[in-house]
């Protein structure tokens, strides 16, 4: 590790402020906690008390189970103090009001599945420590879902299938998966037919039940049992090894057509049941797996699947659900899908019409709890594309927290909102190698974050009108934004608590927003090591942190116009450089003339020219940065030199590309 990473290491864990002291300067170790695998990540937690001015330290280091060597990891990110109070609604009081308690949180990134590593940690104080100061964890990385063999194997025919059906054959899935199927108030008799392990291969053709029919004695009509509401209630559950599984047989496309109706498949009382291959449409809610406060499902699994004309496609709100993985998907919403629309902004969108943008889909995944993982899906026309629930203040118990989620390699364009919410999140959210293009808004939010941290890196932003690339907003605390490409401003900066930039570019496409300014609470708040293009107005930089002066004591807001102006005044990016919209390779300027224009980001080429200002002008980060050639990292989401990471679908579910999907006009507008 670099002198210079690990100087980052000790600006980013030993922060000053006498303030939110607790007990003394020396630190006192606390509870030791390893949260839930991903496939690639690994969360941890420490809880402290003491250290009063902020001048302790975790130092990680780890390697793979046997390895001799041990890798240098990020330090664990120091929280504790910081104040969270969201916006009062219209009726009601405040949606937040928490205390970020006394903690080191962290995660050691880009690991491989399936694999067992030891993860070795140093607290250390100046100042003294009581109580243990080494901990040590050996922890496997999640795997990757996968069907047992052994199993019962069921197949499913659509309604058209007229052939005699031989033993373990069945038309219609709750035939298959229950004992039986029926379209009246029977429907509720039959108990589940699948045990962990059993598999069931839905053939081709689509399965729509008419779900206003009652008892099924016309035989003539199509009745699966999904009666009146049109659901599909799953209630049996398979294991971490052996899921229960519905896949495509592989003799043409699968689709489940809802019929207008508001969810298709229920599990919230079904554990690891895991979906490969199956088309979803006309439905409000595709599948339905958590409510808060009231059920939810573990171990779900959606793989090579499609869902349009859809609401929502996976809703989890439910904070003990664990353990998802959502990937390769094709997801398609209801909103426009030739033109940007917006739901807010009506100095810019009003005399366009389509103006509010009806909220016809909401998002496309949902989740909350740990482990889950949401990876290189394609989604498109959703208000929202990937979501981490807005949950309220978090609970006492750390398993039922939103923490250690992966958001990774989607590719999102044409969304009304945002591209990623990691709002609600608590401790070791991550977002990375995504790309989102198209936004009314903005496109990674942090709404709040209730400690952190909140990992946002090596993403690419574009053409994310109204804001920017990232919304830091309802006093969030604990946000590392480290080797980001936004084209366009940095976004809304708060205000916000212990927030912390580098390796970026943010850089101007051409409209009239400042890029980058800041509002902070506290002053250990930083910015180093970025590459901004100003933007042609004036104010392009700001930073508005503690102390303020003024004669009332209120926040003080000075903008400035040039980089170096801006860095003497606030002593933040120090080693930051001035760059161009031609440092890319072809990353042109945005239409300021039309927002509602929608542009393709795989026209584009986002990595760096030779000789580009923004090679070599970053800092190591580990796990982040790894890999780098070189003197130093180079700024931005994009290594010169090392292949850029693939979006969206690593193969396309249904033999399409996105250029395709965006000629799919949807349902009318």
């Amino acid at each position: 590790m670099t002198v210079r990473a690990w100087t980052l290491g000790v600006v980013l864990a030993a922060l000053a402020s006498p303030a939110l002291a607790q007990s003394g300067n020396g630190v006192i170790s606390g509870d030791f906690i390893t949260e839930r695998p991903t496939l690639q990540s690994l969360g941890f937690e420490w809880k402290i008390s003491g250290d009063a001015n902020r001048n302790s330290s975790v130092a990680v280091t780890w390697r793979r189970k046997g390895e001799a060597a041990w890798h240098q990891g990020l330090p664990l990110f120091r929280m504790g103090g910081e104040y969270i109070a969201g916006p009062k609604p219209q009726f009601g009081p405040n949606y937040y009001r928490y205390t970020v308690p006394p903690a080191f949180a962290g995660s050691v990134l880009s690991l491989q599945p399936d694999t067992e590593y030891e993860v070795h940690f140093v607290l250390s104080d100046p100042d003294g420590v009581t109580g243990p100061s080494v901990q040590d964890a050996t922890v496997r990385t999640r795997k990757v879902p996968a069907p047992a063999t052994g199993g019962n194997v069921y197949h499913v025919y659509p309604f058209t299938h007229k052939a005699p059906l031989k033993a373990n054959e069945f038309i219609g899935l709750l035939a298959a998966y229950f004992e039986g199927a029926d379209e009246s108030d029977h429907s509720n008799v039959f108990p589940p037919r699948v045990k962990p392990g059993d598999i069931i291969l839905v053939h081709a053709g689509t399965y729509k039940d008419h779900r206003f029919i009652y008892g099924g004695f016309d035989k003539t009509v199509e009745a699966y049992g999904a009666s009146f509401d049109g659901t599909y209630y799953l209630t049996a559950s398979g294991t971490p090894d052996k899921p229960i599984v519905i896949k495509a047989a592989g003799d043409g496309e699968v689709v489940f057509d809802g019929d207008g109706n508001d969810t298709l498949f229920n599990l919230l009382a079904a554990n690891y049941n895991y979906f490969d291959g199956i088309n979803i449409k006309n439905t409000n809610v595709g599948f339905l797996l958590g409510i808060k406060d009231i059920a939810g499902a573990d171990g779900f699994t959606l793989v090579n699947s499609r869902a349009s004309n859809v609401g929502r496609v996976v809703r989890e709100d439910w904070a003990k659900s664990k353990d998802y993985y959502i990937a390769n998907n094709v997801f398609l919403g209801r909103h426009n899908p030739a033109r940007i629309t917006s739901w807010i902004g009506d100095d810019v969108w009003k005399k366009y019409g389509e103006f509010p943008a009806l909220l016809t889909s909401e998002y496309a995944v949902k989740v909350y709890g740990q482990g889950h993982v949401v990876a290189h899906n394609y989604i498109a026309n959703f208000h929202d594309a990937i979501d981490n629930a807005t949950f309220g203040n978090p609970s006492t118990v750390p398993q039922d927290q939103g923490a250690s989620v992966d958001f990774y390699g989607n590719d999102m364009f044409n969304i009304t909102d945002n591209c990623i919410e990691l709002d609600g999140g608590v401790h070791n959210m991550r977002a990375f190698d995504n790309r989102c293009a198209n936004t009314a808004q903005l496109a990674y939010s942090t709404q709040p974050i209730f400690g952190g941290p909140a990992y946002i890196y090596r993403n690419i932003a574009y053409n994310n009108v109204a804001s920017g690339g990232l919304k830091l907003l309802d006093n969030p605390s604990g946000i590392l934004v480290y080797n980001n490409t936004f084209i366009g401003s940095a976004g809304s900066l708060g205000p916000a608590s212990s927030m912390h930039f580098r390796n970026n570019l943010i850089v101007s496409d051409g409209g009239n927003k400042p890029v980058f300014q800041v509002k902070t609470f506290t002053p250990y708040s930083s910015s180093d090591y970025n590459g901004f293009g100003p933007s042609p107005v004036d104010g392009n930089f700001a930073w508005d942190a503690p102390p303020f002066e003024s004669a009332n004591g209120g926040k003080v807001h000075q903008a400035f116009n040039t980089l170096a102006d801006y860095s003497k005044a606030s002593g933040q990016d120090a080693h930051s450089v001035t760059v161009t919209l031609g440092i890319f390779r072809n990353v042109p300027p945005t239409d300021a003339g039309d927002p509602r224009k929608l542009y393709n980001p795989e026209d584009m080429d986002f990595r760096l020219k030779p000789g580009a200002a923004a090679i070599d002008k970053g800092i190591a980060l580990p796990g982040i940065t790894d890999g780098f050639k070189g003197r130093a990292p180079d700024l931005g989401a994009l290594e010169y030199g090392v292949d850029a990471p693939h979006y969206g679908p690593e193969t396309w579910p249904v033999g399409t590309a996105p250029s395709t999907l965006r000629s799919e006009m949807g349902p009318p507008h």
